[in-house]
Protein backbone atom coordinates (compact mmCIF):
# COMPACT_ATOMS: atom_id res chain seq x y z
CA UNK A 1 0.00 0.00 0.00
CA UNK A 2 0.93 3.41 -0.60
CA UNK A 3 1.95 5.90 2.27
CA UNK A 4 1.47 9.55 2.73
CA UNK A 5 5.45 11.05 3.53
CA UNK A 6 5.86 12.43 6.56
CA UNK A 7 3.41 12.88 9.52
CA UNK A 8 2.97 10.86 13.15
CA UNK A 9 -0.63 9.90 12.81
CA UNK A 10 -1.95 6.41 12.01
CA UNK A 11 -5.33 5.83 11.07
CA UNK A 12 -7.24 2.86 9.84
CA UNK A 13 -7.93 2.12 6.13
CA UNK A 14 -11.43 2.77 5.40
CA UNK A 15 -13.81 1.66 3.20
CA UNK A 16 -15.48 4.09 0.91
CA UNK A 17 -18.36 4.43 -1.26
CA UNK A 18 -18.25 7.25 -3.36
CA UNK A 19 -21.25 8.10 -6.11
CA UNK A 20 -19.24 9.51 -9.00
CA UNK A 21 -22.52 10.95 -11.36
CA UNK A 22 -19.36 12.45 -13.42
CA UNK A 23 -15.90 10.50 -13.98
CA UNK A 24 -13.78 10.05 -16.22
CA UNK A 25 -10.27 10.16 -17.22
CA UNK A 26 -8.15 13.07 -19.32
CA UNK A 27 -11.49 15.17 -18.67
CA UNK A 28 -12.27 18.06 -17.06
CA UNK A 29 -15.28 19.90 -14.74
CA UNK A 30 -17.15 17.10 -12.92
CA UNK A 31 -16.04 14.12 -14.71
CA UNK A 32 -12.35 14.97 -14.00
CA UNK A 33 -12.87 15.55 -10.19
CA UNK A 34 -14.71 11.95 -9.73
CA UNK A 35 -11.87 10.62 -11.12
CA UNK A 36 -9.08 12.07 -9.91
CA UNK A 37 -10.30 12.44 -6.54
CA UNK A 38 -11.45 8.58 -6.92
CA UNK A 39 -8.10 7.64 -8.06
CA UNK A 40 -5.80 9.51 -5.38
CA UNK A 41 -8.33 8.39 -2.21
CA UNK A 42 -7.65 4.95 -3.42
CA UNK A 43 -4.15 4.89 -2.77
CA UNK A 44 -4.86 4.79 0.72
CA UNK A 45 -8.30 3.69 1.36
CA UNK A 46 -10.31 0.70 -0.38
CA UNK A 47 -12.59 2.90 -2.52
CA UNK A 48 -15.70 2.01 -4.70
CA UNK A 49 -16.96 3.89 -7.20
CA UNK A 50 -20.65 4.41 -8.48
CA UNK A 51 -20.95 5.10 -11.73
CA UNK A 52 -23.47 5.80 -14.72
CA UNK A 53 -22.86 3.01 -17.35
CA UNK A 54 -22.01 5.78 -19.75
CA UNK A 55 -18.56 6.13 -18.24
CA UNK A 56 -17.99 2.32 -18.38
CA UNK A 57 -16.24 2.45 -22.06
CA UNK A 58 -13.51 5.49 -21.06
CA UNK A 59 -12.83 4.11 -17.71
CA UNK A 60 -12.31 0.19 -18.90
CA UNK A 61 -10.03 1.78 -21.66
CA UNK A 62 -7.63 2.81 -19.09
CA UNK A 63 -4.54 1.19 -18.47
CA UNK A 64 -5.64 -1.19 -15.18
CA UNK A 65 -2.11 -1.37 -14.28
CA UNK A 66 -1.57 2.83 -13.73
CA UNK A 67 -4.81 2.02 -11.16
CA UNK A 68 -4.60 1.49 -7.57
CA UNK A 69 -5.61 -2.24 -6.33
CA UNK A 70 -8.00 -0.93 -3.66
CA UNK A 71 -9.94 1.03 -6.85
CA UNK A 72 -13.33 -0.54 -7.89
CA UNK A 73 -15.80 0.86 -10.18
CA UNK A 74 -19.08 -0.35 -10.06
CA UNK A 75 -21.54 0.82 -13.41
CA UNK A 76 -25.03 1.23 -12.78
CA UNK A 77 -28.24 2.77 -14.98
CA UNK A 78 -31.49 3.29 -15.61
CA UNK A 79 -33.05 0.01 -18.02
CA UNK A 80 -31.88 0.91 -21.84
CA UNK A 81 -35.29 2.10 -22.76
CA UNK A 82 -35.79 4.79 -20.60
CA UNK A 83 -31.92 5.84 -20.27
CA UNK A 84 -31.31 8.66 -22.76
CA UNK A 85 -28.31 7.85 -24.63
CA UNK A 86 -26.02 11.07 -23.52
CA UNK A 87 -28.37 13.64 -22.01
CA UNK A 88 -27.90 16.70 -23.85
CA UNK A 89 -30.99 19.56 -22.88
CA UNK A 90 -30.96 20.61 -19.49
CA UNK A 91 -34.48 18.81 -18.72
CA UNK A 92 -33.19 15.61 -20.21
CA UNK A 93 -30.18 15.64 -17.78
CA UNK A 94 -32.03 17.18 -14.87
CA UNK A 95 -34.15 14.17 -14.85
CA UNK A 96 -31.71 11.66 -15.58
CA UNK A 97 -29.80 12.74 -12.87
CA UNK A 98 -33.00 12.46 -10.44
CA UNK A 99 -33.48 8.96 -11.59
CA UNK A 100 -30.19 7.95 -11.51
CA UNK A 101 -29.98 8.57 -7.75
CA UNK A 102 -32.84 6.53 -6.96
CA UNK A 103 -31.45 3.61 -9.01
CA UNK A 104 -28.06 4.21 -7.53
CA UNK A 105 -29.17 4.10 -4.07
CA UNK A 106 -30.78 0.44 -4.35
CA UNK A 107 -27.51 -0.90 -5.54
CA UNK A 108 -25.45 0.98 -3.19
CA UNK A 109 -27.54 -0.68 -0.21
CA UNK A 110 -26.88 -3.86 -1.48
CA UNK A 111 -22.92 -3.09 -1.73
CA UNK A 112 -23.32 -1.90 2.05
CA UNK A 113 -24.89 -4.90 3.47
CA UNK A 114 -21.94 -6.45 1.49
CA UNK A 115 -18.70 -4.13 2.38
CA UNK A 116 -20.18 -2.24 5.40
CA UNK A 117 -18.83 0.86 4.14
CA UNK A 118 -17.11 3.62 7.10
CA UNK A 119 -17.76 6.41 4.83
CA UNK A 120 -20.20 7.24 1.53
CA UNK A 121 -19.33 10.13 0.04
CA UNK A 122 -21.31 12.16 -2.89
CA UNK A 123 -18.75 13.75 -5.05
CA UNK A 124 -20.38 14.38 -8.40
CA UNK A 125 -22.62 15.79 -9.24
CA UNK A 126 -21.71 18.69 -7.03
CA UNK A 127 -24.18 21.02 -7.19
CA UNK A 128 -26.35 21.85 -3.63
CA UNK A 129 -30.04 21.61 -4.81
CA UNK A 130 -29.38 18.11 -6.43
CA UNK A 131 -30.13 15.55 -3.72
CA UNK A 132 -28.07 12.03 -3.47
CA UNK A 133 -30.44 9.44 -1.72
CA UNK A 134 -26.95 7.93 -0.35
CA UNK A 135 -27.15 10.19 2.53
CA UNK A 136 -30.04 7.55 3.29
CA UNK A 137 -27.75 4.72 4.18
CA UNK A 138 -26.24 4.10 7.68
CA UNK A 139 -22.95 5.26 7.64
CA UNK A 140 -21.17 9.04 7.89
CA UNK A 141 -22.08 10.61 4.87
CA UNK A 142 -20.25 13.47 2.82
CA UNK A 143 -21.88 15.53 0.82
CA UNK A 144 -19.75 17.70 -1.91
CA UNK A 145 -17.66 20.00 -2.68
CA UNK A 146 -21.26 21.30 -3.80
CA UNK A 147 -21.08 24.59 -5.91
CA UNK A 148 -24.22 26.67 -7.55
CA UNK A 149 -24.81 28.97 -4.88
CA UNK A 150 -22.84 31.32 -6.76
CA UNK A 151 -25.33 34.50 -7.60
CA UNK A 152 -24.73 37.07 -10.94
CA UNK A 153 -23.95 40.52 -8.93
CA UNK A 154 -27.51 42.38 -9.52
CA UNK A 155 -25.87 45.27 -11.15
CA UNK A 156 -24.91 43.21 -14.00
CA UNK A 157 -28.00 42.81 -15.07
CA UNK A 158 -28.30 45.35 -17.48
CA UNK A 159 -25.17 44.42 -18.75
CA UNK A 160 -25.97 41.25 -20.40
CA UNK A 161 -28.13 40.19 -23.52
CA UNK A 162 -31.47 39.45 -23.50
CA UNK A 163 -30.34 35.59 -23.75
CA UNK A 164 -28.17 36.14 -20.49
CA UNK A 165 -31.37 37.55 -18.79
CA UNK A 166 -33.12 34.89 -19.74
CA UNK A 167 -30.66 32.28 -18.67
CA UNK A 168 -29.93 34.09 -15.60
CA UNK A 169 -33.80 34.13 -14.92
CA UNK A 170 -34.24 30.13 -15.63
CA UNK A 171 -31.21 29.23 -13.59
CA UNK A 172 -32.71 30.79 -10.37
CA UNK A 173 -36.15 29.52 -10.69
CA UNK A 174 -34.36 25.83 -11.24
CA UNK A 175 -32.20 26.00 -8.33
CA UNK A 176 -35.07 27.82 -5.92
CA UNK A 177 -37.36 24.94 -7.27
CA UNK A 178 -34.56 21.98 -6.36
CA UNK A 179 -34.19 23.88 -2.88
CA UNK A 180 -37.62 23.25 -1.82
CA UNK A 181 -37.28 19.66 -2.95
CA UNK A 182 -37.59 17.24 0.23
CA UNK A 183 -35.15 14.92 -0.82
CA UNK A 184 -32.10 18.08 -0.90
CA UNK A 185 -33.74 19.41 2.81
CA UNK A 186 -32.49 15.62 4.00
CA UNK A 187 -29.63 15.27 2.11
CA UNK A 188 -28.29 18.59 3.64
CA UNK A 189 -29.67 17.61 7.28
CA UNK A 190 -28.20 13.78 7.01
CA UNK A 191 -25.06 14.86 6.14
CA UNK A 192 -22.21 14.75 8.79
CA UNK A 193 -20.21 17.01 6.94
CA UNK A 194 -20.74 19.35 3.46
CA UNK A 195 -17.92 20.80 1.53
CA UNK A 196 -19.22 23.81 -0.21
CA UNK A 197 -16.71 25.25 -2.98
CA UNK A 198 -17.72 29.11 -2.53
CA UNK A 199 -19.11 30.42 0.78
CA UNK A 200 -22.07 31.65 -1.29
CA UNK A 201 -22.55 27.72 -1.53
CA UNK A 202 -21.93 27.36 2.19
CA UNK A 203 -24.48 30.09 2.93
CA UNK A 204 -27.22 28.11 0.71
CA UNK A 205 -26.15 24.61 2.18
CA UNK A 206 -26.74 26.03 6.10
CA UNK A 207 -30.15 27.70 5.00
CA UNK A 208 -31.02 24.00 4.09
CA UNK A 209 -30.35 22.48 7.36
CA UNK A 210 -26.85 21.17 7.06
CA UNK A 211 -25.27 21.60 10.25
CA UNK A 212 -20.96 21.34 9.47
CA UNK A 213 -20.27 22.86 6.56
CA UNK A 214 -16.76 24.24 5.44
CA UNK A 215 -15.44 25.57 2.22
CA UNK A 216 -13.34 23.70 0.07
CA UNK A 217 -12.57 23.84 -3.42
CA UNK A 218 -12.69 20.23 -5.72
CA UNK A 219 -10.34 21.75 -8.46
CA UNK A 220 -7.13 20.45 -8.43
CA UNK A 221 -4.34 19.09 -11.25
CA UNK A 222 -2.78 15.68 -11.59
CA UNK A 223 1.23 15.40 -11.08
CA UNK A 224 1.07 14.67 -15.28
CA UNK A 225 -0.94 17.92 -15.74
CA UNK A 226 1.39 19.98 -13.27
CA UNK A 227 4.46 18.52 -15.10
CA UNK A 228 3.74 19.60 -18.27
CA UNK A 229 2.60 23.27 -17.02
CA UNK A 230 5.11 23.75 -14.85
CA UNK A 231 7.67 23.00 -18.06
CA UNK A 232 6.56 26.57 -19.43
CA UNK A 233 9.42 28.95 -19.58
CA UNK A 234 8.51 32.18 -17.56
CA UNK A 235 7.24 34.77 -19.73
CA UNK A 236 9.61 36.64 -21.62
CA UNK A 237 9.86 40.48 -21.96
CA UNK A 238 8.51 41.73 -25.16
CA UNK A 239 4.69 42.89 -26.12
CA UNK A 240 2.55 41.55 -23.43
CA UNK A 241 -0.38 38.81 -24.79
CA UNK A 242 -3.29 38.50 -22.74
CA UNK A 243 -5.57 35.18 -22.97
CA UNK A 244 -9.18 33.97 -22.43
CA UNK A 245 -10.17 30.65 -22.23
CA UNK A 246 -13.71 29.10 -21.90
CA UNK A 247 -16.91 28.25 -23.35
CA UNK A 248 -18.02 31.89 -24.77
CA UNK A 249 -21.17 32.29 -22.53
CA UNK A 250 -21.87 35.33 -21.42
CA UNK A 251 -21.41 34.64 -17.15
CA UNK A 252 -18.04 33.64 -17.88
CA UNK A 253 -17.15 37.79 -18.90
CA UNK A 254 -15.21 37.90 -21.85
CA UNK A 255 -17.17 41.40 -22.77
CA UNK A 256 -15.40 42.95 -19.64
CA UNK A 257 -12.42 42.04 -20.67
CA UNK A 258 -12.73 42.86 -24.56
CA UNK A 259 -13.87 46.51 -23.04
CA UNK A 260 -10.66 46.65 -20.28
CA UNK A 261 -8.33 45.99 -22.93
CA UNK A 262 -9.59 48.54 -25.47
CA UNK A 263 -8.94 51.20 -22.91
CA UNK A 264 -5.54 50.15 -23.04
CA UNK A 265 -4.85 49.10 -27.03
CA UNK A 266 -3.97 52.55 -28.06
CA UNK A 267 -1.31 52.91 -25.65
CA UNK A 268 0.34 49.19 -25.95
CA UNK A 269 -0.31 49.04 -29.69
CA UNK A 270 1.86 45.94 -29.70
CA UNK A 271 -0.32 44.36 -27.30
CA UNK A 272 -3.14 41.44 -28.22
CA UNK A 273 -5.70 39.34 -26.86
CA UNK A 274 -6.34 35.75 -27.89
CA UNK A 275 -9.82 34.36 -27.17
CA UNK A 276 -9.99 30.19 -27.01
CA UNK A 277 -13.06 28.60 -27.01
CA UNK A 278 -16.53 28.51 -28.84
CA UNK A 279 -19.88 29.62 -27.53
CA UNK A 280 -23.31 31.51 -28.14
CA UNK A 281 -21.76 35.02 -27.35
CA UNK A 282 -18.83 34.35 -29.97
CA UNK A 283 -20.95 36.81 -32.45
CA UNK A 284 -21.64 39.32 -29.82
CA UNK A 285 -18.15 39.48 -28.72
CA UNK A 286 -16.59 39.94 -32.36
CA UNK A 287 -19.19 42.30 -32.98
CA UNK A 288 -18.30 44.16 -29.60
CA UNK A 289 -14.37 43.85 -30.75
CA UNK A 290 -15.37 45.64 -34.10
CA UNK A 291 -17.75 48.31 -32.82
CA UNK A 292 -13.94 49.34 -29.94
CA UNK A 293 -12.29 49.07 -32.92
CA UNK A 294 -9.63 46.42 -31.32
CA UNK A 295 -10.72 43.46 -34.08
CA UNK A 296 -7.10 43.57 -35.47
CA UNK A 297 -5.38 43.12 -31.58
CA UNK A 298 -8.20 40.54 -31.35
CA UNK A 299 -7.89 36.84 -32.45
CA UNK A 300 -10.67 34.20 -31.55
CA UNK A 301 -9.32 31.15 -32.27
CA UNK A 302 -12.33 28.87 -31.78
CA UNK A 303 -12.24 25.86 -29.80
CA UNK A 304 -8.76 23.95 -30.07
CA UNK A 305 -7.48 20.81 -29.21
CA UNK A 306 -6.16 20.62 -25.81
CA UNK A 307 -2.46 20.31 -26.85
CA UNK A 308 -3.12 23.66 -29.11
CA UNK A 309 -4.92 24.94 -26.32
CA UNK A 310 -2.09 24.78 -24.31
CA UNK A 311 -0.03 25.79 -26.98
CA UNK A 312 -1.81 29.27 -26.71
CA UNK A 313 -1.55 29.36 -22.73
CA UNK A 314 2.47 28.60 -23.35
CA UNK A 315 2.15 31.73 -25.74
CA UNK A 316 0.19 34.22 -23.06
CA UNK A 317 1.66 36.43 -20.84
CA UNK A 318 -2.15 36.74 -18.47
CA UNK A 319 -4.69 35.09 -18.16
CA UNK A 320 -8.06 37.33 -18.25
CA UNK A 321 -10.84 35.47 -16.53
CA UNK A 322 -13.50 37.78 -15.58
CA UNK A 323 -16.20 35.34 -14.72
CA UNK A 324 -19.49 36.27 -13.06
CA UNK A 325 -20.14 33.08 -11.05
CA UNK A 326 -17.92 30.74 -11.52
CA UNK A 327 -17.60 27.59 -8.64
CA UNK A 328 -15.07 26.03 -10.25
CA UNK A 329 -12.06 27.58 -12.20
CA UNK A 330 -9.28 25.01 -13.46
CA UNK A 331 -8.00 27.45 -15.94
CA UNK A 332 -6.92 30.01 -13.27
CA UNK A 333 -5.11 26.80 -11.77
CA UNK A 334 -3.84 25.76 -14.83
CA UNK A 335 -2.52 28.99 -16.05
CA UNK A 336 -0.63 29.45 -12.32
CA UNK A 337 0.95 26.39 -12.97
CA UNK A 338 1.92 27.55 -16.41
CA UNK A 339 3.27 30.51 -14.71
CA UNK A 340 0.87 33.20 -15.51
CA UNK A 341 -0.59 35.85 -13.43
CA UNK A 342 -4.25 35.63 -13.42
CA UNK A 343 -7.16 38.63 -13.43
CA UNK A 344 -10.35 37.86 -12.30
CA UNK A 345 -13.25 38.78 -10.35
CA UNK A 346 -13.19 38.39 -6.83
CA UNK A 347 -15.90 36.21 -6.84
CA UNK A 348 -16.84 31.94 -6.86
CA UNK A 349 -14.25 29.82 -7.45
CA UNK A 350 -11.76 32.28 -8.85
CA UNK A 351 -12.00 34.47 -6.01
CA UNK A 352 -11.10 31.30 -3.57
CA UNK A 353 -7.95 30.41 -5.64
CA UNK A 354 -6.53 33.76 -6.38
CA UNK A 355 -4.07 34.98 -3.98
CA UNK A 356 -2.68 39.06 -3.90
CA UNK A 357 1.07 37.33 -4.74
CA UNK A 358 -0.04 35.07 -7.94
CA UNK A 359 -2.92 37.32 -9.37
CA UNK A 360 -5.55 40.58 -9.28
CA UNK A 361 -8.99 40.05 -7.93
CA UNK A 362 -11.37 43.09 -9.29
CA UNK A 363 -13.73 43.50 -6.65
CA UNK A 364 -17.48 43.05 -8.54
CA UNK A 365 -19.37 46.31 -7.78
CA UNK A 366 -20.52 47.18 -11.31
CA UNK A 367 -20.13 46.62 -14.78
CA UNK A 368 -17.69 49.93 -15.50
CA UNK A 369 -16.01 49.22 -12.25
CA UNK A 370 -15.10 46.02 -13.31
CA UNK A 371 -13.85 47.25 -16.60
CA UNK A 372 -11.84 50.23 -15.18
CA UNK A 373 -10.24 47.67 -12.64
CA UNK A 374 -9.49 45.22 -15.11
CA UNK A 375 -7.79 47.97 -17.35
CA UNK A 376 -5.70 49.07 -14.66
CA UNK A 377 -4.31 45.57 -13.64
CA UNK A 378 -3.43 45.03 -17.78
CA UNK A 379 -1.80 48.68 -17.62
CA UNK A 380 0.44 47.76 -14.44
CA UNK A 381 1.53 44.58 -15.87
CA UNK A 382 1.89 45.63 -19.69
CA UNK A 383 4.66 48.38 -17.89
CA UNK A 384 6.27 45.89 -16.14
CA UNK A 385 7.50 42.50 -17.33
CA UNK A 386 9.40 41.95 -13.81
CA UNK A 387 5.99 42.04 -12.10
CA UNK A 388 4.56 39.31 -14.68
CA UNK A 389 7.56 37.31 -13.89
CA UNK A 390 7.58 37.19 -10.02
CA UNK A 391 3.79 36.92 -10.20
CA UNK A 392 4.37 33.92 -12.34
CA UNK A 393 7.19 31.81 -10.09
CA UNK A 394 4.85 32.55 -6.90
CA UNK A 395 1.66 31.28 -9.21
CA UNK A 396 3.44 27.98 -9.88
CA UNK A 397 5.07 27.31 -6.55
CA UNK A 398 1.82 27.77 -5.02
CA UNK A 399 -0.43 25.74 -6.92
CA UNK A 400 1.96 22.74 -6.83
CA UNK A 401 1.75 23.16 -3.21
CA UNK A 402 -1.76 23.65 -2.53
CA UNK A 403 -3.83 22.21 -5.88
CA UNK A 404 -1.59 19.48 -6.71
CA UNK A 405 -4.27 16.51 -6.45
CA UNK A 406 -2.15 14.61 -3.57
CA UNK A 407 -2.53 17.68 -1.07
CA UNK A 408 -6.09 17.69 -2.21
CA UNK A 409 -6.97 13.91 -1.10
CA UNK A 410 -4.84 14.41 1.93
CA UNK A 411 -6.92 16.98 2.91
CA UNK A 412 -10.11 14.78 2.04
CA UNK A 413 -8.73 11.60 4.09
CA UNK A 414 -8.39 14.40 7.20
CA UNK A 415 -12.25 14.78 7.00
CA UNK A 416 -12.82 11.08 6.45
CA UNK A 417 -10.99 10.07 9.62
CA UNK A 418 -12.30 13.14 11.66
CA UNK A 419 -15.71 10.75 11.20
CA UNK A 420 -15.18 7.59 10.68
CA UNK A 421 -13.55 7.72 13.85
CA UNK A 422 -16.96 7.93 15.64
CA UNK A 423 -17.75 4.24 14.67
CA UNK A 424 -15.98 1.39 15.74
CA UNK A 425 -12.72 0.91 13.38
CA UNK A 426 -13.20 -2.97 12.06
CA UNK A 427 -10.32 -2.24 9.52
CA UNK A 428 -6.64 -3.10 11.04
CA UNK A 429 -4.74 -1.77 7.95
CA UNK A 430 -3.47 1.33 8.76
CA UNK A 431 -1.65 3.70 6.69
CA UNK A 432 0.60 7.37 7.15
CA UNK A 433 -1.32 10.51 6.93
CA UNK A 434 0.57 13.73 6.40
CA UNK A 435 -0.91 16.79 8.68
CA UNK A 436 -2.21 19.49 7.14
Amino acid sequence: MQLASSGDSTFPKLRVLISAYGCGPGRGSEPGVGWNWSVQLAQFHEVWVLTPERERSAIDRYPVNDLPRSLHFVHCDLPRWIRPRSPGTTLEYVLHYHLWQIWAYFVARKLHKQHSFDIVHHLTLGAHWKPSLLSLLPAPFIWGPLGGGENLPPSFGSFLSWKGRIFELCRTLIRMLGEIDPLVRITARRAALVLAKTEDTARRARALGSRNVRVFSEAGLPPSELAKLNSFPLPEGGPIRFLSLGRLLHWKGFELGLRAFAKIHQEFQEATFCIVGRGPEQGRLERIARALDISGKVQFCGVLPRTKALEKLSECTVLVHPSLHDSGGWVCLEAMAAGRPVICLDLGGPGTQVTDEVGFKIPAHSPEQCIEGIAQVMRLLANDPSLVRRMGAAARLYVNQQYAYERRALAVMQFYHSYAAKIPTRHPDTCLVERI
